[in-house]
């Protein structure tokens, strides 16, 4: 195997890894049972951050134009952004 192939292995090894402790993290901050404003967007930023790992490295956008990670993080973005609208009004 080539010094290269390798890396790239270590590299998406290392991604996936990232990716395992954030759902763990998350995961975790639901069965405590812990809520609130600040619960909420800590949550949404670890899915806002997860998302665009995925499309990134395991969707392979990281090498595509950059209108076509703009749009997903587009709708990342306005996904995120309504659920948060939609938790936020169903405090009040």
């Amino acid at each position: 195997m080539n010094n290269t192939k390798a890396l790239s292995n270590l590299f998406f090894t290392v991604i996936l890894l990232v990716l395992a402790v954030l759902t763990i993290m998350t995961f975790s901050l639901g069965e405590a049972g812990m809520a609130g404003k600040g619960v909420m967007l800590t949550l949404l930023a670890i899915t806002m951050i997860k998302s665009q790992l995925v499309a990134n490295y395991f969707m392979g956008l990281r090498r595509t134009k950059f209108l076509w990670r703009a749009i997903m993080f587009g709708y990342f973005a306005i996904v995120g952004g309504l659920i948060a609208v939609a938790y936020l009004m169903g405090l009040k």
